[in-house]
């Protein structure tokens, strides 16, 4: 089974290469700035952290799902994923600049942590007759010999502004949704960093360019690990996408186990 990765971030497909899976990577060739903009324009406020993570995945993995690939038209699976840092209700994406990297950090620091929202979508593009949409109403994880069934995948719903409504997500928690060839996710993760991190040490890891191109200016997969002290969530949505989370939307929604995805 193939999954096609609409990102060129080295940290996702590292994630799924560790998970035994070898994506097809594609650059999805998205405005984030205006996509966002325009659905905040059209709300006419700002996007909430899961909105906006929700709306970007959705905006990669649509624009990849319809796209030829090597000269190919896709066929499989295709993911897109987004990301967004929240501290004290304001959302950080990438600083780009060492300046606003370590004004961030020092304002992390101040309220001591925050939630790392990790948007998902995945839109099903196999071209043989084991394509089938989601329905909603009756669409169970595994199969009669499950031992937990999962309750039914809720329907999505999206808004005129073209962002997806999941309903309310609880820092730490996660919701899905599916309708028709896609199903759309989104997983949180509760950070607390360390402490006693002091200036000198912000200057020293900003100086060395990797946090200006992460959402939030940290990686947990990178020298920013020894100053994060605890995570409540899936460490794996705080490198760029939830595991498990993708795992189960590709099961609950399409009914296609993980290991079908395996590398062998």
């Amino acid at each position: 089974m193939r999954l096609y990765l609409a990102s060129t971030s080295p940290a996702r497909r590292a994630l799924l290469a560790q998970s035994g899976i070898e994506p097809v990577l594609v650059s999805p060739g998205v405005d984030e700035d205006a996509a966002a903009s325009a659905a905040s324009a059209s709300l006419g406020r700002d996007l909430t952290g899961p909105e906006l993570v929700a709306l970007l995945a959705v905006a990669k993995a649509s624009a990849v799902a319809d796209a030829d690939v090597a000269g190919s038209p896709v066929d499989g699976f295709v993911f897109g994923g987004d990301s967004a840092f929240e501290v004290d209700g304001r959302l950080y994406g990438k600083p780009h600049d060492p300046a606003v990297a370590r004004e961030r950090w020092r304002q992390m620091l101040t309220a001591g942590g925050g939630t790392l929202w990790s948007g998902h979508c995945v839109i099903d593009r196999r071209r043989d007759d084991r394509r089938r949409d989601v329905d909603p109403a009756t669409r169970r994880t595994g199969g009669p010999d499950t031992a937990r069934p999962a309750p039914p995948v809720r329907s999505l719903v999206t808004s005129p502004a073209g962002v997806p409504e999941l309903g309310e997500v609880a820092p730490g928690g996660s919701t899905l949704a599916a309708h028709g060839d896609r199903v759309v996710a989104v997983d949180s993760a509760v950070l607390t960093f360390a402490d006693d991190l002091s200036t000198d040490e912000i200057d020293a890891y900003v100086a060395t360019g990797e946090p200006l191109e992460v959402a939030g200016a940290f990686t947990i997969d990178g020298r920013a690990a020894a100053y994060i002290t605890r995570i409540d969530g899936a460490p794996s949505a705080v490198v760029g996408l939830s595991l498990p989370v993708l795992r189960s939307m590709l099961l609950r929604g399409f009914g296609v186990p993980w290991h079908e995805f395996w590398s062998l």
